[in-house]
């Protein structure tokens, strides 16, 4: 079995000036705009205390976002509000004006006129921005890597995009994207993976995101709890600079631990902190993992520079980190609300199961300072995208 590694963040630190765009005020921003939607609604933070008691933690949250805006997923929150940033900008509004009534109403549609937004993705961005772009009457073309699932590419297509599985990876479908949009005069690129040039949009994106992380954050606070350890996951590491962006700017003078979790087979950020040099490092071939969501060898280079500030720890995770994660989370310990967290979603509970029970892994849980006075955080940021191995992890022996 592959081990799980783990490397301490020493990357130099920089002026720090994306660390701003998560600030509350863009954060309410965001919120303002997302529960505007008649689809929304708050998802639940669920408390797994006995959980906690079994692995020996003082309280245990997980951020279940399977209810989001009944897409199974948290990435529509990114999508939605690009694509009306955009709108905005294109129609000299600004965001604050920008409603999900204003977005659908004929006359906004007549000033904006028509668009085409292409994407590329695993499934569940993807699904968010076709789903985005269907309500507001405009188009999208979506892109997969090889190895994608039927049930993703049919969940794509229902929104009205047009997609294909390409026999590429991730990254390479990016680019492949890019190019269809430069190439199409009404294109537009929504991507959550920034690189130089291309930047106003993945920062949107990432706004978007902290809608997710601002529910979380009133949500424990309203359970007399304050995190002290925040697990979250990268692919491109969009969503975890969104959401250690937002609690760094949230716990200014005393922040939480902040442990950023991969897909060893896509764990660019893990090398990239490994190395120390604080340059990126891009991970490359075919990065097959079932944690599709994670499969992204090459950061987006804003978040990137958060994560160098604000997270303590980098943690690569095999497979069976995030299979573990799944199935403990689908039956917990009696009297908990069980989850239902995918494969992308559940590497959390995975990992610091792992960690707080399995005495191979006792000097990681020494550095990472979890005790039985830590109150745990981490994000289940999918439900089950892919049913049929959702239910082949959880249910037959591996």
């Amino acid at each position: 079995m592959d081990k799980i590694k783990w490397v301490k963040n020493e990357m130099p630190k920089t002026e720090d000036k994306y660390l701003p765009l998560m600030n509350q005020e863009n954060m309410k921003k965001a919120r303002k705009f997302h529960k505007s939607f008649p689809q929304y609604s708050e998802t639940p933070l669920v408390e797994l205390t006995q959980m906690a008691d079994y692995l020996g933690l003082d309280d245990f949250f997980v951020k279940d976002e399977s209810y989001r805006f009944g897409l199974n997923a948290f990435k529509v929150l990114g999508g939605s509000y690009a694509i009306a940033n955009y709108v905005a900008e294109r129609t000299g509004k600004d965001i604050s004006e920008i409603t999900y009534d204003t977005l659908i109403s004929p006359e906004l549609k007549q000033e904006f006129g028509q668009a085409t937004f292409y994407t590329a993705t695993d499934g569940n961005h993807g699904r968010g921005v076709a789903w985005a772009a269907n309500k507001l009457g405009q188009k999208s073309v979506v892109l997969m890597p090889k190895g994608s699932t039927k049930m993703r590419f049919d969940n794509i297509a229902k929104e009205g995009a047009k997609v294909t599985i390409e026999e590429e990876n991730y990254d390479e479908c990016v680019r492949m994207a890019n190019d269809l949009a430069e190439k199409d005069e009404n294109g537009i690129m929504v991507q959550d993976t920034a690189w130089d040039g291309y930047e106003k949009i993945p920062t949107w994106i990432m706004q978007g995101y902290g809608t997710m992380a601002s529910e979380a954050g009133e949500q424990i606070a309203k359970a007399g709890k304050r995190p002290s350890h925040i697990f979250i996951q990268a692919g491109v590491g969009s969503l975890a600079g969104a959401v250690i962006g937002y609690f760094s700017n949230l716990y200014k003078e005393n922040p939480p631990k902040m442990i950023v979790m991969e897909a060893q087979a896509a764990d660019c950020l893990y090398q990239s902190a490994k190395a120390a040099d604080g340059k990126i490092r891009i991970v490359d071939g075919d990065l097959t993992t079932m944690m599709a969501g994670l499969a992204c060898g090459e950061p987006n280079t804003i978040s990137f520079d958060i994560l160098k500030n604000h997270t303590d720890f980098f943690v690569s995770c095999p497979d069976w980190v995030s299979a573990k994660g799944m199935r403990m989370l689908g039956a917990p310990v009696k009297g908990d609300t069980p989850v239902t967290s995918g494969e992308s979603g559940a590497v959390g509970m995975g990992l610091i199961a792992t960690v707080m029970t399995d005495p191979n892994y006792k000097e990681l849980k020494d550095q990472l300072g979890l005790t039985s006075q830590s109150d745990v955080l981490m994000f289940s940021t999918e439900g089950n995208t892919d049913p049929d191995n959702y239910r082949k992890i959880l249910w037959e022996e591996e």
